[in-house]
């Protein structure tokens, strides 16, 4: 190669920090992966449905929230290129997580059957209509809100880049999401259980800290794998799963559907927003 007298060749660590920054700069995209994850989810979904339409329950959709996420991460790692490490390590994130929640979750519907009364405000109000509303409100809307909150997953399943230290930070934070999402959900499956409790507010344990221990948690997780997603390079923009998760959580049907009612039906909860962070952990105030 020619060189000028005064130029000086660029040190091989200088390319590849380049490299590195250009890979991470440039938009990554889905794959034929999130096509099968589609038609899968799509399955899914309208099988869940049928089920519905027997036993008159569509509440049954929220055992499945979390086994919708494990599908879409078991199809992309089946079918995707990139590196196996990364996408089965997705995986086992998601399974740990979702698998806890549908447990959870299926627990307390065979210790309280029959439906949830947010979804029987529904049915009453589409008298007729609700079955075939339900279909594509209910179930085809959870499904493709899985499938934009897994963009990450999704993404990453075709990136080649190696794993290293850098994944360890959303490991870190889906560990501190697992955990306040599984004790705070033990903690008032305990406060429940006790009738002395009955009609009281739970503000003990996590619940002294946040009034929603266990959706900070999901926030927590889907933040974590998106750390986890992010030095796969490309992915940066799928911060849109995430943060639709966050919205979700905080504004929709999370924190503010589930206040609302609490509001109504037990006036001391009024006294224990004031005291006590809407989402992010903290002291109560005054203590």
């Amino acid at each position: 190669m020619h060189m000028y007298p005064n130029e000086q060749p660029v040190p091989g660590a200088v390319h590849a920090l380049l490299a590195r920054v250009i890979e991470g700069i440039v938009f990554a995209w889905p794959g034929v992966a999130s096509l099968y994850a589609i038609g899968v989810i799509a399955a899914a979904m309208f099988v869940l449905w049928l089920i519905s339409l027997r036993i008159k329950d569509v509440s049954i959709i929220d055992v499945f929230w979390g086994p919708a996420f494990l599908l879409i991460s078991l199809t992309v790692a089946l079918v995707a290129d990139g590196n196996a490490a990364r996408r089965w390590l997705l995986v086992a994130m998601t399974a740990v997580w979702s698998l806890r929640l549908a447990i959870y979750l299926g627990m307390r519907k065979l210790a309280e059957p029959g439906e949830d009364r947010r979804y029987t405000v529904m049915r009453r109000s589409r008298e007729g209509s609700f079955a075939l509303w339900s279909l594509f409100m209910i179930f085809a809307l959870q499904g493709v809100l899985a499938l934009f909150v897994s963009l990450p997953i999704q993404v990453a399943g075709y990136r080649p880049g190696s794993l290293g230290a850098w994944v360890v930070p959303g490991i870190a934070l889906f560990l501190v999401g697992l955990f306040f999402e599984s004790v705070g959900d033990a903690q008032l499956r305990r406060f429940k259980s006790d009738p002395q409790n009955s009609g009281k507010v739970m503000d003990r344990g996590l619940w002294r800290y946040t009034r929603h221990p266990n959706y900070f948690g999901d926030f927590c997780v889907w933040w974590g794998i998106w750390l986890v997603v992010l030095p796969a390079g490309g992915t940066w923009w799928t911060l849109v799963g995430p943060a639709l998760m966050s919205v979700l959580l905080i504004r929709v049907s999370g924190k503010a559907l589930l206040e609302r009612g609490m509001r109504k039906r037990r006036p001391e909860y009024v006294a224990y927003i004031e005291r006590t962070s809407g989402f992010f952990p903290r002291p109560p105030r005054g203590s």
